[in-house]
């Protein structure tokens, strides 16, 4: 996964939120369309398959089922399980015009379900224990559901994106004008 210096993609996160929100928005999403996303993160350069894109989003629902969890010991024990099935075999990589960075190295027999639970598993652990907390969550705008990841330092991010705080802040503002 690429990462940013500047902390906008940590650890490659970011693609796990994308990944489950891109599931979650098409409950079918094509074996192109995974590809696709998994290209646009520099992820390994896997040919997925149907089937392959099948587990792939069963797999997804597993990561949805962490990023829905606001509790640490839960997290951490579900984030457990997924290491304990799906080791990951840590390893610095330095991608081109970036630092050194920890990576997951999946067996060669690995598919690409093994590679994206063994990844993320190993991702979400390092993110939890660094922040201390789930540092990650699901939009509380009301009519959005999706997930992000928490870069915040300070008070705990709930919002997708900047566009639903506001959408959700001028609601706020117009509802309490209108008294």
């Amino acid at each position: 996964m690429t990462e940013d210096p500047t902390g906008a993609n940590p650890r490659g996160l970011h693609f796990i939120a994308e990944l489950a929100n891109t599931v979650q928005d098409d409950a079918e999403a094509s074996a192109a369309a995974l590809q696709a996303l998994l290209e646009r993160h520099s992820g390994p350069p896997f040919t997925l398959t149907a089937s392959d894109a099948r587990q792939l989003r069963e797999a997804t629902a597993r990561l949805i089922r962490i990023l829905a969890t606001h509790d640490e010991d839960q997290a951490a024990e579900a984030i457990n399980a997924l290491l304990d099935e799906y080791p990951a075999q840590p390893c610095l990589v330095r991608l081109p015009g970036r630092p050194w960075s920890l990576h997951t190295k999946a067996p060669q027999e690995a598919d690409p379900t093994h590679w994206l639970l063994s990844t993320t598993g190993l991702a979400l652990g390092l993110w939890l224990s660094e922040r201390g907390r789930c540092a990650w969550g699901q939009c509380a705008a009301p009519d959005c559901d999706h997930y992000f990841i928490d870069t915040g330092r300070r008070t705990p991010q709930r919002y997708c994106t900047p566009r639903c705080a506001t959408r959700v802040r001028v609601a706020s503002h117009r509802a309490q004008r209108g008294r």
